[in-house]
């Protein structure tokens, strides 16, 4: 316990300094101005820095020294509380992982906004249009890991122009400028550009991951940049020197080949030994060099991760696998025989080599499958606990004595060719299994679909331990949904998309509002969900008294009147993304969201019933959101609004909009 004699005299000594700890305690929390917070911002990280040295350690306040540090002698006194509380709340900041607790911590008042701020190694940009990079780069100064996504998800349907924006140029020169010891960069459904990447190439010599999701605008040339001009770095006690790259993938995103400019970006790695311990490129489409490659993965024995593209055959496979046996997750690359005459004769060199790789847990690619080789993916089944065969169009007499032999499986992606007999094949034997997602191999509208409620229910029996489900069909009923909610309730993500407008259950012919509502009653974890299929208001009523954990919500071909949006907006507190698409719901839908649209991320509504006055009111009434009517033609320039995408900004509209985004003011 504390010395009373040295309470009071600590507590004289801080009024003798005209401080009030009372009144010190108040002033630390948040002002209620934010334009005040802002503001002060620098100067707030300017006072909270820490000097320390191996003889003593001091806090320094604008420049000054700590009131009570003279140089004059003077009695031994007890540090100042605050200093030792900031102290330790940077050290236990430290601990701190998860953004949603690190955003939660900064506002609880401005000592612990600084400290927090001070700490963080991570930095995710949901939206890179919601705040300016030099506004993320002055408060958070020692950052190693960055995060940034571009365009909504939309983009991914081809509901947004290619030209929108989220280019990453800006974000380039100010992380160059800020952070020359970044060591990693994911990006997503961002344009980068060959220049971009060579900046980076040249700017981070401690620069380790690069992961560029649904990215496009950059070549070859700058992948050559980034593989040739990795630094190196020497072992302190050995003249060796490693690439520090450790991290390359690629995935899903569009990399430009253009004629003479094309780099053999392979070859271009160091020909000494790596630290590379992913490498994936399996959307590529593109030949690549293979005896580059073959060296590469050669000289990489800490490789765990490669994904291959179509242009990789299986006889290159094979001779990969031969080199890198130590493989966890693998790409398989075209899976198809060159010379299919000689099939029977490879199968068992190719199943030996296979049988090798004893750690393989997660295998994908598929592209060019050839259902003779197969069998030779039989021994690493046993331990595989993800199968991604959505790029292979197998049926379900194929797919049954592979799957029959995955018992530890947890994610399993696939194509509705498996039809229901091959979901029913998985139900049977993957009773571990957490995530499922059923891809169509024709999204067309009339046409007979493959999967349905069958499938779908056998799932929900024998997958009881399902998280996610993602499943494409074409009819689906209110039996088989709620049979999913009552075997599954764990399920965290929940995405239904009925191909087709305004489909009923085909059974009862009635709305699928009973099913959806017993997916948000009775799994009480669910934050994803995604409806489709004839709805009325009652089921986005089921969603707004029960979705309460619901984040991000997906509309599509569905809905009534403006009551059912109103029922979303006002019942689910923590919705962050709203995403809307052929619904009708008009200008009283939108405006019911006034009180809740500063707590989320976006909203997107495309063909809906919009006007332009609704959507200037809202505007109006909520200036720091930005607005942004797309209209992809001519033809939607008038009071129709074809798409809205409205999201908040700490930095106002963006400058760089094309000249078919209007921001609304």
């Amino acid at each position: 316990m504390e010395n009373p004699n040295a309470k009071a005299q600590r507590h004289r000594q801080l009024r003798s300094n005209n401080i009030d700890p009372i009144k010190q305690m108040r002033e630390n929390h948040p002002s209620t101005n934010s334009e005040d917070d802002q503001r002060s911002s620098l100067l707030d990280l300017a006072r909270a820095e820490i000097t320390e040295s191996s003889n003593s350690k001091t806090r320094t306040y604008g420049g000054f020294p700590d009131p009570g540090s003279g140089s004059g002698p003077s009695e031994p006194q007890a540090p100042f509380p605050d200093q030792v509380l900031e102290n330790v709340l940077e050290n236990v900041l430290h601990f701190l992982s998860s953004r949603r607790d690190r955003n939660a911590a900064s506002l609880v008042c401005r000592s612990w906004y600084r400290a927090e701020a001070l700490t963080r190694s991570e930095l995710f940009i949901g939206n890179c249009y919601a705040l300016s990079p030099t506004r993320a780069t002055t408060r958070f100064t020692r950052i190693k890991s960055v995060t940034v996504k571009g365009k909504p998800r939309f983009a991914d349907f081809d509901l947004m122009p290619p030209d929108w924006g989220a280019h990453f140029t800006p974000w380039a020169s100010a992380l160059a400028q800020a952070y020359p010891w970044l060591e990693k960069l994911h990006l997503k459904r961002m344009i980068v550009t060959d220049a971009d990447l060579t900046l980076l190439a040249d700017s981070f010599p401690d620069f380790r991951e690069l992961v560029l999701v649904c990215c496009d605008g950059f070549g070859t040339p700058g992948l050559g940049a980034v593989a040739a001009k990795c630094r190196y770095r020497s072992h302190l006690y050995s003249s060796n020197k490693l690439l520090l790259l450790r991290v390359l993938e690629l995935v899903e995103s569009v990399v430009e080949a253009v004629g003479d400019e094309e780099v053999d970006w392979i070859s271009c790695f160091p020909d000494s030994q790596t630290n590379m311990e992913s490498l994936v490129f399996d959307c590529i489409e593109c030949p690549i060099n293979f005896e580059a490659l073959d060296s590469l993965v050669a000289r990489s024995p800490r490789l765990k991760k490669l994904r291959l593209n179509q242009f990789v055959s299986m006889a290159q496979l094979h001779r990969l696998l031969l080199r890198a046996p130590q493989l966890t997750h693998l790409g398989t690359g075209s899976f198809s025989a060159n010379d299919p005459g000689g099939v029977g004769e490879l199968v068992q060199d190719y199943t030996t080599a296979f049988e090798a790789c004893r750690s393989l847990v997660c295998l994908s690619g598929f592209r060019e499958i050839w259902a003779d080789y197969l069998p030779t993916i039989y021994p690493v089944c046993a331990n595989l606990t993800s199968l991604n065969l959505s790029y292979a169009d197998v049926n379900a007499h194929q797919l049954k004595p592979v799957i029959r032999h995955c018992h530890k499986l947890q994610i399993f992606w696939v194509l509705d060719s498996i039809c229901d007999e091959g979901l029913q094949a998985v139900a049977a034997t993957c009773k571990d299994l957490r995530e499922l997602r059923v891809f169509p191999v024709d999204a067309r509208e009339g046409t007979e679909g493959p999967v349905s409620e069958v499938g779908f229910e056998a799932i929900s029996q024998g997958c009881r331990k399902l998280e996610s489900i993602l499943y494409f069909c074409q009819r689906m009923t209110n039996a088989a949904v709620v049979a999913m909610s009552k075997n599954c309730p764990d399920l965290v993500v929940f995405r239904l998309c009925i191909i087709g407008r305004y489909r009923p259950d085909p059974v009862t012919q009635e709305p699928m509002d009973e099913g959806f509502g017993a997916i948000v009653m009775n799994c009480k974890k669910l934050t994803r969900l995604a409806v489709s299929g004839l709805l009325t208001d009652r089921a986005f009523e089921y969603i707004g008294r029960y979705g309460k954990l619901v984040r991000t919500l997906s509309v599509a071909f569905a809905g009534d009147t403006d009551m059912g949006l109103k029922y979303v907006l006002e019942g689910c507190p923590n919705l962050q993304k709203l995403e809307i698409r052929d619904s009708p719901f008009g200008d009283g839908a939108l405006r019911s969201g006034l009180h809740h649209y500063y707590n989320m991320r976006f909203l997107w509504m495309s063909t809906c019933k919009l006007t332009r006055q609704a959507c200037q009111e809202v505007a109006q009434a909520l200036p720091n959101l930005v607005l942004e009517v797309i209209n992809n033609s001519e033809e939607n320039a008038g009071d129709d609004i074809e798409v809205l995408y409205m999201y908040r900004s700490l930095d106002g509209p963006r400058d760089d909009a094309p000249i078919f985004v209007n921001i609304l003011h």
